[in-house]
């Protein structure tokens, strides 16, 4: 009986009432509610909840909501912002509240819950990163019972319970409430009301007022170990009674939101793990690698490393495969970071020298991918055949082969597949091609003959649980974030899409329109997810994803976080990323567009191939390709033959033609002149739907609709600004709020999105909303009409980086374009003086400096522009320091820092410099406080004791 719910009618015995009341600006139509765990708050059916009514309170809008309940309640509850059909538009962030009414109440009580809505960027400090990392303040700290009141309640009393949520507080302090009465200290915050810490980073205490003494004035205040004091920021808070009211409170909770204090900001080192050099390694980088990375941020006062993706991309078994976006699982780990001296302790001479004689053969400038993975497996074959019967009969292996056998089966049986017939294009594996589970079974059954083959895949993956597992172990103790990168694809001959192949929509690609990275766009070949089959199961399959990465990483980056609102999808015959569509959009339709006076949609949807346009593009060689390419259906009109109609059937033409020898001596202007006439439309055809279509990004490019007449023209316009950049919106807004909530829900890990690129007006919204960081690059400036951005002018809710794993260095940026080095010298810098020409340290470290002093919560750093900093790491070519190249599709990733880990932790010259510039810009140092923290607290509360503040 004791979480009964609202009372109707005759009231039981012990009832009280519950007033609650929260300050919430809403828009119109929009409304209030809480809903929770009780049948009286719904049972967390917010259409069954309980609405609140707006009520005028000085300039502030209360939202407020009573209900009666039996003295022994307690529930979980949260608030909802909903339409008029109770429709969820937003709900706050954070962890469930939790409400258990005050000691001592009685019959006819009213207890009044004063809340305020809890912020998405504040609920970020209670995620893994900074809860079991950074601020672990409250580790050790038991949960004590609250102090009791200890004398009677007089009729003029009112009960007064503080409530403040503290997850950043400093280890070994405590909090208390001082302020403007005798019960809180006259502002002497050592004679303040002491809180006790009752979990969850809350800490609590109540007191009773005399109703003469409100308003009351208050402030929170830490106390260190040391007994030094830091008084919350901002004004004072304060508490008043409405003493007209017929039905006085006679308790108060004031659940207080968090404890101000000034913005948290930190700073990282961003490479990938391939890219890390060390004595031990065997031609790359490796996961236990990590600790010696961890080591060196520490020194250098980072409090994060950031990684690329790590999961097995062993699909074509060649170079190719160096691109870390393209998974061949989302859930194992890539075998080449794996350290194959640690696998046993009884390795014997003989592997131990052919380990040794691979180290020195495979310490290149740059990865081999190939040889380093051919390598590295070789040996552990090897070891595997010494040792697999002691290692796969051990209690850990069990439990780890328990723990994760739903995905590891089936990855080991596509690998043993992928092997046997070589290809990992799965529907050419014939009876195997449809997976089920039946033939799962019988292919990984003991007693076959591949068998232990099998088992292979599983003492891999095993040991490289292992070795990332100590790596983050060893993050955490040191207060380091391990931070992961979630690809927004899969491979579309992956494990992920022979198991669930319905979660996918195999026909397409996935890409990114032209952006700063490509004018072209990008292709990326991945399929498209079928959202409404994911929904299903709620994105059962994005859930495991989470929980797996959250094994290791306490913070993560959601790779082109674009794609959640809208996917760039292309047709898988598409090898370019100009010709797409947004996946979901509204498209155009056949009666909107007739009803726009616009009807030949054969001329617009086809490509525009015209005598003068082939002479213009290809001179007098125009004759050649129409003759192997083209069709003139009427005079100096041309199509495209059927088979050369799509982009991928034209590369292969031009490699099988009867003139393939003068064909390939111009290839790639071929390819491109091709290309452009292929792409020369104004108009897309949805393939699905022949009355829908798509305006092609930047029509107004091509000469198929330079050549129309003046009012279509105008129509198109109008019809293109509309597709790209209205129309969408609501639609976008929509999409995202479906998944990426279940994404943030399904772990504890701090999620930041990728958000650069062709930004719809929804998306920062939605990752305000939600509590996403964003990424600001300087040199891709988010803001209209800007060349550069402006660190000082970034939002706190970001990470702010000078460059980034898909865009030239530092250093290489510098000395690409002497016009924009220019530009950027006078217009960032200051200066009217010539540039140096070289990307010198003291360029640099200005442009460092700019992002450690940027309000963002985060400022991370590629490795490449921190050693630049000295003159001594930068020997090596500029250009060659570059990860990636978005416009190459074939791009090999291979790039290794030049020195190893064990010397950048020798020069301590270099730690210094960064840590200089780590403290000085009021950025965290691992295991203090933010630098000066501890003095302007002392400085206000001073000021606080004389009355001032």
């Amino acid at each position: 009986m004791a979480n009964s719910g609202p009372t109707s009618g005759k009231k039981p015995l012990n009832s009280v009432t519950l007033l609650f009341k929260l300050p919430y600006y809403t828009q119109w139509g929009q409304s209030l509610l809480i809903a929770g765990s009780e049948p009286a708050l719904g049972s967390w059916n917010v259409k069954q909840g309980v609405s609140l009514s707006p009520v005028h309170q000085d300039s502030e809008l209360i939202w407020c909501g009573s209900m009666s309940v039996v003295s022994g309640f307690t529930c979980e509850y949260k608030y909802y912002v909903v339409d008029d059909s109770k429709n969820v538009l937003r709900w706050e962030a954070g962890e469930k509240r939790k409400l258990v009414l005050p000691e001592g109440v009685k019959e006819g009580d009213v207890i009044e819950i004063r809340d305020w809505w809890q912020d998405a960027s504040e609920a970020l400090f209670f995620r893994s990163a900074f809860k079991n990392v950074i601020f672990n303040a409250t580790e050790g700290v038991k949960e004590s019972q609250l102090v009791s009141l200890n004398k009677s309640l007089d009729p003029e009393d009112i009960v007064v319970q503080f409530v403040i949520s503290c997850p950043r507080l400093v280890s070994g302090s405590t909090v208390v409430v001082t302020g403007s009465n005798p019960q809180l200290g006259r502002w002497q915050t050592q004679d303040g009301l002491k809180l006790s810490y009752v979990g969850d980073s809350l800490w609590e205490a109540s007191c009773a007022l005399r109703k003469s003494e409100f308003p009351v004035k208050y402030k929170y205040c830490q106390i260190s170990q040391a007994g030094n004091s830091s008084l919350e920021l901002g004004p004072n808070r304060e508490v008043n009674v409405d003493l007209s009211s017929p039905k006085q409170s006679r308790y108060i909770v004031l659940s207080d939101g968090a404890l101000r204090d000034a913005p948290w900001r930190g700073a990282g080192v961003a490479v990938p793990i391939f890219s890390i050099r060390s004595n031990e390694d065997l031609g790359v980088g490796e996961f236990l690698d990590l600790k010696l990375l961890v080591d060196w941020a520490v020194n250098s006062g980072f409090h994060l490393v950031q990684l690329l993706p790590i999961n097995d991309t062993s699909v074509h078994g060649m170079w190719w495969d160096s691109y870390p976006y393209s998974s061949l699982s989302v859930f194992a780990l890539h075998p080449l970071y794996l350290r194959v001296q640690a696998l046993s302790d009884a390795i014997p001479a003989d592997v131990k020298e052919e380990i040794q004689q691979a180290k020195k053969q495979l310490d290149k400038k740059d990865v081999d991918y190939e040889a380093a993975l051919s390598t590295k497996l070789s040996i552990a074959r090897k070891i595997f055949n010494l040792e697999k019967d002691k290692v796969l009969n051990s209690s850990s292996f069990k439990q780890f082969l328990s723990e994760n056998e739903e995905w590891l089966k089936p990855y080991a049986a596509f690998c043993f597949l992928r092997d046997f017939f070589e290809t990992s294009d799965h529907s050419q594996w014939g009876r195997f091609s449809q997976f089920s589970k039946e033939k799962l079974d019988k292919l990984i059954s003991e007693g076959t003959l591949h068998h232990d083959v099998i088992r292979f895949h599983y003492y891999v993956q095993y040991h490289l649980y292992i070795q990332l597992s100590e790596a983050a172990t060893y993050a955490r103790k040191k207060k380091v974030i391990l931070k992961g990168d979630l690809p927004i694809g899969v491979d579309r001959n992956s494990v992920d899409t022979w198991v669930y192949p319905t979660l996918f929509r195999m026909n397409t690609a996935t890409g990114a329109p032209p952006d700063y990275f490509d004018k072209n766009g990008q292709n990326w070949g991945f399929p498209t997810y079928n959202w409404e089959e994911m929904s299903k199961d709620n994105y059962g399959w994005w859930r495991g994803r989470l929980t797996q990465m959250a094994k290791y990483f306490t913070a993560y980056r959601i790779d082109h976080i674009l794609g959640f609102f809208r996917i760039w999808e292309l047709p898988d015959h598409a090898a370019t990323g100009l010709v797409g569509k947004f996946r979901p959009s509204i498209p155009l339709s056949q009666e909107e567009l007739l009803s726009e006076g616009l009807w030949d949609f054969n001329r617009m949807s086809q490509p525009y191939i015209r005598q003068e346009i082939l002479e213009e593009k290809f001179g007098s060689f125009w004759t050649v390709i129409a003759a192997n390419f083209l069709n003139e259906y009427q005079k100096q009109c041309y199509e495209f033959k059927d088979d050369c109609n799509t982009e991928k059937k034209i590369i292969a033409k031009i490699q099988t033609s009867a003139e393939k020898s003068l064909l390939l001596e111009k290839e790639d202007s071929v390819r491109r002149g091709l290309f452009d006439l292929l792409q020369n439309i104004v108009l897309i055809r949805d393939p699905e739907d022949s009355t829908k279509f798509y305006p092609r990004f930047n029509l107004e490019d091509t000469s198929s609709f330079r050549d129309l007449d003046e009012h279509s023209k105008n129509v198109l316009r109008r019809l293109y600004y509309d597709y790209y950049f209205a129309r969408q919106e609501n639609l976008w807004r929509q999409n995202a709020l479906k998944t990426l909530p279940v994404l943030l829900n399904s772990s504890d890990m701090l999620a930041c999105g990728e958000d650069l690129g062709l930004i719809p007006a929804c998306v920062h919204p939605v990752m305000q909303e939600l509590g996403l960081i964003g990424l600001r690059i300087q040199r891709m400036p988010s803001e209209p009409n800007l060349e550069f951005g402006i660190p000082s002018q970034y939002s706190y809710m970001t990470v702010c980086a000078p460059s980034c794993h898909d865009c030239s260095t530092l250093r290489a940026w510098w000395e690409e374009d002497e016009g924009r080095r220019s530009r950027f010298y006078k217009t960032v810098v200051g200066s009217d003086e010539e540039p140096p020409s070289r990307c010198t340290p003291e360029v640099v470290h200005f442009i460092v400096q700019q992002h450690f002093d940027a309000p963002s919560m985060w400022a991370i750093f590629p490795l490449q522009d921190l050693l630049a900093l000295k003159d001594k790491y930068t020997t090596r070519p500029a250009p060659e320091e570059t990860i990636n190249d978005p416009t190459n599709p074939k791009h090999y990733w291979r790039f290794r820092v030049h020195v190893t880990l064990e010397s950048l932790l020798d020069d301590k010259d270099i730690q210094a410099t960064i840590k200089d510039l780590v403290t000085s810009s009021g950025r965290s140092f691992p295991g203090k406080k933010v630098e000066g923290a501890d003095e302007s607290g002392e400085k206000l509360s001073k000021m606080q004791l004389n009355g001032k503040a």
